[in-house]
């Protein structure tokens, strides 16, 4: 048997997610599933890095395969490429040690949210960005996204009640921005259900005044999601890289 990582990009707008759903065949892991196993003549079973949410894009998802002998990357990227929809693109395939799984194995992960602050939405980026017409205070965003940084208990930021452990580890928040365009790049070791956009709401709402920036450190503490921002859109977050050893 031999293991490949698959490195993936997909424009998440037209589909519900990156999980396989039994009500939907618009589901990136079920459209690559179907693809793979109908090219193999077999079952087979694609493991991404995590879920994505429903309108959730990716530049750098990663998932798992394991086929039963060697193929060539080059010819199989092609093929699958071949058999699935344009807003879906396998980048890369390569041969890995048995035993690696896309979650599994993941020792980190970057996303990336944008914001357009433009009066109007851009005609050509409204589907990759969250359209806030509101001047931001980006100064106080990052004096917020220091209070976030580090190893915490994020239940708080996350919107599902029966998470295991909370506690996660962020390494660091980058606040940039350039005319109407605002980014927030997140890395960390990994994220809870809509955290990353909760973090974002959050950190919208410090650069809008309407919250000190101490009160993202607050919510941190009390572990009340009430005490956390808005859940920001779907279609403004990007997975940009799953890293791994």
């Amino acid at each position: 048997m031999r293991t490949y990582k698959l490195t993936v990009a997909y424009d998440g707008t037209g589909y519900q997610g990156w999980q396989r759903q039994a009500n939907t065949d618009r589901t990136i892991q079920g459209i690559l599933e179907h693809a793979v196993s109908e090219e193999m003549g077999f079952s087979v079973e694609v493991n991404g890095s995590g879920r994505t949410d429903a309108g959730v894009h990716a530049s750098g998802q990663t998932a798992s395969i394991v086929l039963p002998g060697m193929v060539d990357a080059e010819s199989f990227v092609r093929r699958i490429n071949g058999r699935i929809p344009a807003d879906i693109r396998i980048l890369g395939a390569e041969l890995v040690r048995n035993g690696f799984h896309a979650r599994k194995s993941a020792v980190g992960k970057v996303y990336e949210y944008r914001i357009d602050t433009g009066e109007r939405p851009d005609v050509f980026e409204r589907r990759y960005c969250y359209h806030f017409p509101e001047k931001l205070d980006l100064e106080a965003m990052r004096e917020a996204a220091c209070l976030l940084k580090g190893t915490h208990e994020f239940a708080g930021y996350t919107d599902k009640k029966d998470e295991k452990s909370t506690k996660r580890t962020i390494y660091d928040i980058m606040i940039s921005g350039q005319g109407s365009r605002v980014n927030i790049k997140y890395e960390g070791t990994g994220f809870l259900y809509h955290m990353v956009r909760i973090l974002t709401g959050t950190l919208l709402e410090t650069g809008t005044h309407q919250r000190t920036p101490g009160s993202a450190g607050k919510a941190l503490e009390s572990k009340d999601r009430a005490a956390a921002g808005f859940l920001a859109p779907a279609c403004g977050l990007f997975l940009r890289e799953v890293r791994y050893d």
